[in-house]
């Protein structure tokens, strides 16, 4: 059985990786990974998470299963999260959410959920989209198509073709938008922009499913959720999936959560009937420890303090790093205009360089970035944004 199979291609950005800790520059720069970075750039652990997890240690007396649901309680404080405590959605009981393992497997769950609802389902992704997206709904079953979004030649949003686009769906299909910090392009939708595609989905009526993988990470933990409160106050059926890895730091603990939201009570029971089958053929029971660390930050309203504290350092560092670059390019007498990197949202953005420029980066400057580059911009610093600007500017030149 396994002498029939093929090699799949490495993951581009798994690569990069493992050729940046191999690279003995003293000097090297990664821009590839996703994840955040202090200015040592070390992931640290959130003051407030290590506070919870003592608290986790103290307190647990059992290792047995959850259940497929996970932890009531941090399903309820994950969709106050998102929601807001007094959305009608939540007050009519129209909402019902699951922990899962990371915002990849809530993507997953909706994924068999929605071909469960549907089985010739379509769903439609902005382009440029995270890679894995499709890769997750393609494995599920679904075909994946795309609207368009990003406008790489005058780096803004292509906004009115993704409304024509949009109001050509089928009401049979469902549509992913990203809720904040549109990874890969940091081009996020702005309220009004918002309240147009609200308005679209309801004239049309397909099926939204907002990826929440950045709360907080834009411009604020209700700031960033305006999409999703907006969606669900309009709408008889959609799909939101967060995770906690970014905003709590929680990336290997792998916790994240589903909700559907429904147009009544009964349709919510019946969907979430649906929605543990899935979760029970995929994985059964979701992990317990990332769940218990949330709900006992944001049970304590010290610690939910704490928490919105250093989230606001984390943004406000990527915030900063953006205005650094194109101030440092600038420096460099660089002539391209880059001020659109400081007009983004979250950790991505493009620099709009060409591939044999990325490659030059990498090879010259032992600077790394996938082909497309985009860059995180967590992996930039006072420590080395001097050095990047210089070869960015060397590379244009």
């Amino acid at each position: 059985m396994f002498n029939a199979l093929t090699a799949m291609p490495a993951d581009p950005i798994l690569g990069l990786l493992t050729q940046y800790r191999l690279d003995p520059n003293p000097n090297k720069v990664d821009l590839g990974v996703g994840v955040y970075k202090d200015e040592a750039g070390h992931t640290p652990i959130l003051h407030c998470v290590k506070h919870a997890e003592r608290h986790r240690f103290e307190t647990e007396d059992t290792k047995v299963y959850i259940g497929p649901t996970g932890s009531a309680h941090f399903n309820d404080l994950m969709t106050k999260l998102a929601f807001g405590h007094d959305h009608p959605a939540l007050l009519e009981n129209r909402i019902r959410t699951i922990s899962t393992p990371g915002g990849t497997g809530a993507l997953r769950v909706a994924a068999d959920f929605i071909k469960r609802c549907r089985t010739q389902a379509t769903i439609w992704v902005s382009d440029p989209t995270w890679a894995n997206h499709n890769g997750l709904f393609e494995a599920a079953g679904i075909q994946v198509k795309t609207y368009p979004y990003y406008d790489h030649d005058n780096k803004s949003l292509r906004f009115d073709d993704m409304k024509a686009a949009l109001a050509q769906v089928s009401p049979t299909d469902v549509v992913l938008l990203h809720a904040c910090c549109h990874n890969p392009s940091g081009m996020d939708l702005t309220p009004s922009q918002w309240d147009e595609v609200i308005t679209i989905t309801k004239n049309v009526g397909f099926t939204p499913l907002i990826d929440m993988a950045y709360q907080g990470f834009g411009e604020g933990v209700d700031e960033d959720a305006y999409g999703v409160r907006q969606m669900a106050a309009n709408v008889d059926n959609m799909i939101l999936c967060s995770s906690c890895s970014k905003n709590f730091g929680l990336y290997r603990e792998r916790i994240g959560a589903c909700s559907l939201v429904t147009k009544d009570p009964t349709t919510a029971d019946v969907a979430f009937s649906v929605l543990l089958y899935v979760v029970r053929c995929l994985y059964s029971m979701p992990p317990a420890h990332g769940a218990a660390i949330v709900e006992t930050i944001l049970d304590s309203e010290k610690l939910t303090q704490e928490w919105l504290e250093e989230l606001a350092q984390m943004r406000d560092r990527i915030n900063g790093n953006r205005s650094m670059l194109v101030d440092k390019l600038k420096e460099k007498g660089v002539k391209r205009d880059f001020s659109f990197i400081a007009k983004q949202k979250g950790m991505f953005s493009f620099l709009g360089i060409t591939p044999e420029q990325v490659t030059r980066l990498q090879q010259e400057y032992s600077i790394y970035m996938v082909d497309s580059s985009r860059i995180s911009i967590a992996g930039i610093g006072d420590g080395n944004v001097d050095y990047l600007a210089s070869a960015i500017a060397k590379i244009l030149e």
